[in-house]
């Protein structure tokens, strides 16, 4: 495909403006004239997910992956389909590639944290978390998100020093 970045541009543009069945009418007209490019199937797994379509969200994810086991973006997109079937275990193997392959992505590792608060670990949970509020400062769901964490695990003047933070 020639112009795929402006393609990928039109069709994030659509997804924006909530025209998610012609962006998708779009994406399956360009799969089938380039059946092997994984960042079209990028596109259409990423809407099904927003319109909750996880089944066929998931195929398009697998079958990218096949493509292209690489991915940052493949690998944090099987996440959510993991997590959608409760499977916190195998999400965690998908976040922690994407995380290496992303190199610290704030959001990447917000979600990775909250993967391992949901088996048990809210120590790890807050570590990562830190971790991605050095990375993004001023980022509102990590900062809720840590402020959630603080409370789990009992650091209440850190909790408030966060809450002064979040006021500012």
């Amino acid at each position: 495909m020639e112009n795929l970045d402006f393609f990928i541009k039109d069709i994030e543009k659509l997804k924006l403006d909530n025209k998610n069945e012609e962006a998708i009418f779009k994406l399956e007209e360009a799969i089938t004239n380039y059946e092997n490019n994984y960042k079209l199937y990028e596109e259409l797994a990423d809407i099904y997910l927003y319109l909750g379509n996880f089944k066929r969200a998931e195929k398009a994810v697998d079958y990218s992956l096949s493509l292209f086991k690489t991915s940052a973006t493949w690998n944090y997109l099987k996440w959510f389909i993991l997590l959608w079937k409760t499977k916190f275990r195998q999400a965690i193997i998908y976040l922690e590639k994407s995380n290496s392959l992303a190199q610290n992505n704030p959001e990447v590792l917000r979600n990775l944290g909250w993967a391992y608060v949901m088996l048990g670990n809210p120590t790890k949970w807050l570590w990562i978390l830190r971790r991605a509020l050095n990375l993004a400062p001023e980022d509102s769901l990590i900062l809720e998100d840590l402020a959630m964490a603080l409370i789990w695990v009992w650091e209440i003047s850190e909790w408030n020093k966060l809450l002064d933070k979040i006021e500012k």
